[in-house]
């Protein structure tokens, strides 16, 4: 049985160490200090998932992330007893060490306002040969980069981030600068066949499919842009925030950072909450919510979108995690209304034909069920762990042929290199199910026929409609900040979907390094070879180089009054 007594005292195989009580848990999470959260992309994140897979951080959540720094500072507390009873391994260590000194500031006692200079950063990238950047239909050639342009040539961009807070409020901003070449688009043939696949009229303009010449890019976005405050353990903002809502490494099914994050109202419970008498059978558990607007759909137009989210921990290391979300409205459609979104929201038969094209419709409805179990024998070896993806189905273990399914296994050691760790996932959005044909299933809709986008990029994961493939990495840590990882990438969407199926195959080599204390170098050399019937006869491919260099600045202003 699954109890609160098993998550509060269970032992770890080697160490027999105990894991924290839901007293201390809560103790450490009490306060009202507001905090920005980290961004998705930060190594930060690396780090922490390294530590908390080797048995530490208890009350890390893999399948919610962003994480507030106060919040992690609170997991890391949690960690201090057992790490500096000297049993630990040196990099567990190197690695709690890091992090402390990285959020020292919410360790200890905060000046209260203060300004930081969080970030500012540069990246080149040099592109030849021939990319795919159409994820809702023949692949993407870079992925989960918050769906920035790119075209063959030279790429760049430059940014900055910065935070201020006071009490339990919190302003966050990163913007850039954002450049990407000009290239030839589709043809009007291939645009005609990749509307009449996605049921559009012939004769319209649409964002996501790009007909004919595509214009230089030079332009300024705010990426993330959010005012939060904390409350009772909840962090409530509007704005812009990124979010990855599944454990996996490659992607996230129900929501990622592979498109650019919306504008949108979210509460997201960033401190793990003991339910008395629900907890004694789910655990400590998190939630998440948040509802905004979609850019880049004009069939129907300017559509909204909402997501919620709720985690639980029976035991520190077995994580499940309930998701859903929904895409409704549209002009021309259903209007943005209190009334529709609590259509929307509390929807949950099926809706006939003449609903569906009604203002009655309650919109496109998906569903994610996530779990991560990490296997405490033989100190945290194995890691195994599951995302998958539902439409119009409760939930996607309610109906697993017609589910998406990306499983995954991380090796925390591999024989005689300690530091050096391996991650395999699998991916298939081509279930069995006889509607798993012609594009039109999982990530497509009959009304919201530009489907499961933002800005033309999907919002979950890479693979696209009706596509099967994998990943996997080797990953070197050399420090907790540096590190050096090969990948492998491979997608395959199917003959019934696009005509001749596409076949995308990457290989790469990623950098990560501190050459001083507050700066970074980023690196990556990426090679593709990829096959599209419709885009041409053939082999095609890419070589691509990537430098990017980040300045971590002191703060600026400080504050004890």
């Amino acid at each position: 049985m699954l109890t609160t007594l098993a998550f509060a005292f269970s032992l770890s195989a080697q160490s027999g160490e105990l894991s924290p009580v839901p007293e201390e848990i809560a103790e450490a999470g009490r306060g009202t200090a507001g905090s920005p959260h980290i961004p998705v992309d930060s190594w930060i994140y690396p780090a922490a998932t390294r530590l908390f897979e080797m048995g530490y951080l208890p009350t890390l959540y893999l399948g919610m992330r962003p994480y507030t720094r106060v919040s992690l500072a609170h997991a890391l507390s949690l960690s201090s007893t057992v790490l500096d009873r000297g049993n630990a391994p040196d990099e567990a260590l190197d690695i709690y060490a890091r992090l402390c000194r990285e959020l020292a500031p919410e360790l200890g006692k905060q000046p209260s306002p203060h300004i930081v200079a969080e970030s500012v950063y540069g990246r080149v990238r040099g592109v030849h040969g021939a990319v795919l950047n159409d994820s809702f239909h023949l692949g993407q050639t870079f992925i989960n980069d918050y769906g920035r342009p790119y075209q063959a040539g030279l790429n760049g961009i430059a940014g900055y981030s910065a935070y201020g807070t006071a009490g339990r409020f919190n302003l966050y901003l990163r913007g850039e600068y954002q450049h990407a070449p000009a290239a030839t688009g589709y043809s009007d043939a291939l645009a005609n066949t990749l509307k009449t696949l996605d049921q559009l009229p012939l004769n319209g303009t649409y964002f996501n499919i790009p007909q004919g010449a595509i214009a230089t890019r030079n332009q300024s976005r705010l990426l993330e842009a959010n005012l939060s405050a904390h409350v009772g353990g909840h962090q409530i903002s509007f704005g812009k925030s990124d979010s990855w809502l599944g454990p996996a490494e490659g992607a996230s099914m129900i929501y990622s950072n592979n498109s650019e994050p919306m504008y949108a109202f979210r509460i997201d419970r960033i401190e793990p909450l003991y339910a008395p008498g629900l907890s004694r059978v789910t655990g400590l558990f998190r939630y998440e919510f948040f509802v905004g607007s979609l850019k880049g759909h004009n069939v129907p137009n300017d559509p909204w979108l909402h997501a919620e989210k709720i985690s639980f921990k029976p035991t520190t290391d077995l994580e499940i995690g309930f998701a859903r979300s929904v895409i409704w409205g549209g002009k021309g459609h259903v209007p943005i209304t209190v009334a529709t979104f609590l259509r929307s929201f509390f929807s949950t038969t099926a809706a006939t034909p003449a609903v569906k094209f009604s203002r009655d419709d309650p919109g496109a409805r998906f569903s994610s069920v996530d779990v991560s179990y990490r296997i405490p024998f033989n100190d945290y070896l194995f890691t195994v762990y599951a995302d998958s993806f539902a439409h119009d189905d409760v939930f996607p273990i309610s109906a697993p042929k017609r589910a998406a399914i990306r499983p995954g296994l991380y090796i925390a050691r591999l024989p005689g290199l300690s530091r050096v760790n391996l991650r395999v996932e699998g991916v298939s959005t081509d279930p069995p199910a006889r509607q798993s044909t012609g594009g039109g299933f999982l990530l497509f809709e009959s009304v919201q026929k530009q489907g499961y986008t933002n800005r033309s990029f999907l919002i979950g994961d890479w693979i696209g409609r009706e596509n099967k493939g994998g990943q996997a990495w080797l990953t070197w840590h050399v420090r907790p900040d540096q590190q050096v990882q090969f990948e492998y990438r491979r997608q395959k969407a199917a003959k019934d979907f696009l005509a001749g199926g596409t076949t995308q195959q990457d290989f790469g080599v990623n950098l990560r390094l501190r050459p001083a204390r507050d700066l970074e170098v980023q690196g990556a050399i990426q090679g593709e070879l990829w096959r599209a019937p419709l885009l041409g006869n053939g082999t095609h491919g890419s070589v691509s180089a990537t430098v990017g260099v980040t300045w971590y600045p002191d703060r600026i202003l400080r504050s004890t009054r």
